[in-house]
């Protein structure tokens, strides 16, 4: 699978810069959207036929918030972390990598609060997030625990890289893995704000 989306990016990535456009092409991008709720139905099928697993969530309660904690967290000191590296401004360090992969919102949202070289960083910075993710989830798999492979992929866990820990880790998992992406991505533009805020 690691492989094939590779194979895919790349293509992708060609088919972008060419401008090479046809009917199947244009209609992928101008409904991506769409793309993303059938992947979504689908895991949702998928989890809702698992039994047990509404039960397992249940039990969890509070633990349910244990990851996107640790990954906000974590991203955070990161970012601050990076900001004394690079000699970016604290601010800015934290908001970019605030993002948690989300790139698109991180990218437009710190554009307008720092100017459009800080914002262009958090872009690339974030979609460069995503995509180590699709290297590291099946490394982080094989030599950790299914769990730890929510954790790269930060507010991205409940839709692009979604595949990737359905492939390799469990169904638990993957309900957790969505659940982290909600979370994470509700918080993305917050502490964006809260950065520029605070500092």
């Amino acid at each position: 699978m690691t492989g094939f989306t590779i194979a895919a990016l790349i293509v992708g990535i060609f088919c972008g810069v060419s401008g090479y456009e046809n009917t199947i092409l244009s209609l992928i991008t101008d409904n991506t959207n769409i793309i993303l709720y059938i992947l979504m139905l689908c895991v949702g099928i998928s989890i809702g036929m698992q039994e047990g697993i509404l039960k397992k969530l249940r039990e969890y309660h509070i633990k349910v918030f244990i990851i996107p904690f640790g990954i906000i967290v974590g991203s955070f000191l990161g970012g601050m972390i990076c900001s004394g590296i690079t000699d970016i401004p604290l601010e800015q360090g934290t908001a970019i990598a605030s993002g948690m992969g989300w790139y698109s919102l991180a990218g437009a949202t710190i554009s307008e609060l720092a100017g459009a070289e800080i914002g262009s960083i958090a872009f690339i910075s974030n979609l460069m997030r995503e995509i180590f993710s699709f290297f590291l989830i099946p490394f982080i798999a094989l030599k950790f625990n299914d769990y730890t492979c929510i954790a790269p992929a930060g507010a991205t866990s409940e839709d692009t890289t979604l595949p990737m820990i359905w492939k390799y880790t469990n169904e638990e998992t993957v309900v957790l893995s969505v659940l982290n992406g909600m979370i994470c991505s509700f918080f993305v533009p917050v502490l964006i704000s809260l950065c520029f805020d605070i500092f």
